[in-house]
């Protein structure tokens, strides 16, 4: 697939927002309800919700009018420019942060980056590996609240739903590891795909599991005596810990493969 370089103008984007914003647009400056939203924006991305719709509000790539009760109002320029995140999402695979690079360029007449076709997108496995450098990189990281809902890009509700799930859980002193940064990241990530903490309860179970896995072979070595083989322990749960991410996404990956 040949990278495309958007333009710089919303308006004139070579991926129109919908077909139905397009009509929104030419209908001149009628605002429309989060749910007239939805059902534009759904004809090109049937995943979309009200909650992302939110999400992204709350993120700053959208600023819809209010009511004086408190309603929102979103012109036909915010359905192009959601269209414009969503799409950036799914086909290119951006952060939030690299899109609200590319419309703030956009906004000042610029010409944003290329953008990288789908056959940049590095697979699973090799999303797996720099996941894991990425984690051993933050090992020794310490952080609070705050500055953990910071690198994250987070915030506080969300976090609040991640310890509810268990999926992110502070340390005996009330702070965060490297560990607990890269799956707050992640977790964030998932969810600007519309995936919530609800539905990641099964990658929890699993990865509870793996480890109760890798424990079993370990155990006998952790107990022993002798300090080197206690080290050898260590090292040997941290095999294990990386050969069992590198199988959960070969298996993924051949999973996509079967269903295309």
């Amino acid at each position: 697939m040949t990278p495309q370089t958007p333009t710089p103008s919303l308006g004139s984007s070579p991926v129109p927002a919908s077909r139905r914003a397009g009509e929104a647009r030419r209908r001149g400056d009628e605002l429309l309800s989060i749910g007239a939203v939805l059902a534009f924006l759904r004809d090109d991305f049937p995943e979309v919700t009200i909650s992302k719709i939110r999400f992204l509000e709350a993120e700053g790539l959208v600023e819809p009018q209010r009511t004086p009760s408190g309603y929102r109002k979103f012109s036909a320029a915010d359905v192009e420019r959601l269209a414009y995140v969503l799409r950036m999402q799914r086909d290119h695979y951006l952060p939030l942060r690299v899109i609200r690079e590319h419309l703030d360029a956009i906004e000042r007449g610029e010409q944003p980056p290329a953008l990288p076709g789908a056959e940049a997108r590095p697979g699973p496995l090799e999303e797996a590996d720099r996941e894991l450098a990425g984690s051993s990189a933050t090992g020794g990281v310490r952080l609070g609240r705050a500055e953990l809902i910071a690198a994250a890009e987070a915030q506080e509700r969300e976090l609040v739903e991640w310890e509810a799930y268990g999926l992110v859980q502070p340390g005996p002193d009330g702070g965060y590891d490297g560990e607990a940064l890269q799956i707050a990241r992640l977790v964030a990530e998932l969810g600007r795909f519309g995936l919530e903490p609800r539905h990641l309860r099964a990658v929890k179970a699993a990865a509870d599991r793996e480890v109760s896995l890798v424990e079993q072979v370990v155990a006998p070595l952790r107990r022993h005596r002798n300090p080197q083989t206690r080290a050898h322990a260590e090292a040997t749960a941290r095999e294990l810990a990386t050969l069992s991410v590198r199988l959960h996404a070969a298996m993924v990956q051949a999973g996509l493969r079967a269903l295309s």
